[in-house]
């Protein structure tokens, strides 16, 4: 009798294995950023794929801590930027290479997918594939202040009224707006520490001017709306946003440029399920779905042909912000290396610190 429940239990604790391992290869577990999956177009992946989606928004800083932490487990996908894959990958291992026969390279446009593997190979080895693409500027309320370049935001006659967050952007934006280029420092840890640290000066003599270094598009957005912010370092979506409800608020390529982001496609070191990881980015990268992600994102893919189907409004925005001139001054992020984090890092907890 013993003997007989016990094989009773055993079949039934493999059953239950067996149906955990059959629901986990339906299931597509996404790290992603908000906007970058709306409900329509999950509901239609999920109906052709018969894959479902388990969603976990997040940002750049916390997909490598989830990550880190894991050793790369708990996700079948996730979008960092692509300045952070290759350092992040040589530190703790998290992700794993691409197959790019499994991909529908057709579907991008072509200079940015090359543009992109170049930027996240590591030993000859691609690691991350181009979504979601941006850029941080300048929002500034015209009809309050005039300003051309992020150190506007640190002028006498705007002071309490402005915002930056306290990230790595604004490091990297106040050094090009003193006529630095960073990026070329990268491979120069002790030239680039003293350039942060010059930066550092610079936004700790600046904190009068800043309202609140913003944490939340929320806070910075309703800040610009009642015009408790004149100006403001933000991303390029959240400036058409308001460009819409208030055409007096405008986003402006700063006059050192624009910095460029690409988030991108990128599989977890022990991610479960590829096949669905690929799926989606297949179907991502359709140019009607693209165009669809974009419309929720606010910002243009690297899907080829899916600016055509964007929002005549949007694309009426970007011509705007973005004359010839000032596309080809976009300073784009490249792979950061291994410890350029930390002494931004140190310098970031410095201005938080000061008075």
């Amino acid at each position: 009798m013993k003997i007989r429940y016990s094989l009773i239990a055993a079949g039934v604790v493999a059953f239950g294995v067996g149906g955990s391992a059959v629901a986990q290869e339906k299931t597509l577990r996404l790290l992603t950023w908000a906007d970058y999956a709306p409900t329509d177009v999950v509901a239609q992946f999920e109906k052709e794929s018969g894959y479902k989606v388990e969603l976990t928004l997040s940002n750049n800083e916390e997909m490598i801590s989830k990550l880190r932490a894991t050793g790369g487990a708990g996700f079948d996908l996730a979008q960092p930027s692509q300045d952070r894959i290759t350092g992040p990958q040589q530190e703790f291992g998290i992700y794993k290479p691409m197959d790019l026969s499994k991909l529908k390279s057709e579907l991008f446009i072509p200079s940015m997918l090359e543009a992109t593997k170049k930027n996240t190979t590591l030993a000859g080895k691609v690691y991350g594939l181009p979504h979601i693409w941006g850029t941080d500027g300048l929002v500034v309320n015209t009809s309050l202040t005039k300003m051309a370049d992020y150190a506007d935001l640190c002028r006498a006659d705007v002071k309490g009224k402005t915002a930056v967050r306290l990230k790595r952007p604004t490091l990297l934006a106040f050094a090009f707006a003193a006529g630095k280029d960073p990026f070329a420092l990268y491979g120069n840890p002790k030239a680039y520490a003293s350039l942060m640290d010059e930066v550092g000066k610079t936004v700790i003599a600046c904190k009068p001017n800043l309202k609140f270094f913003w944490d939340n598009k929320d806070q910075l957005l309703n800040g610009m709306r009642t015009g408790e912010i004149v100006g403001a370092m933000m991303w390029d979506t959240g400036g058409w946003k308001l460009n819409g409800e208030k055409a007096e608020i405008q986003f402006i390529a700063p006059k050192s440029g624009a910095l460029g982001w690409i988030d991108t496609f990128a599989l977890p070191a022990k991610g479960k399920n590829d096949a669905a990881a690929y799926a989606w980015i297949n179907f991502n990268m359709r140019p009607e779905i693209a165009a669809r992600v974009a419309k929720s994102a606010g910002n243009f893919t690297g899907s080829k042909g899916a600016d055509q189907l964007m929002d005549a409004k949007l694309k009426a925005q970007f011509a705007a912000s973005f004359p010839e001139a000032a596309l080809k001054n976009v300073k784009w992020y490249p792979a950061v290396p291994a410890g350029i984090e930390d002494i931004e890092g140190r310098v970031l907890d410095r201005i938080k610190a000061a008075n």
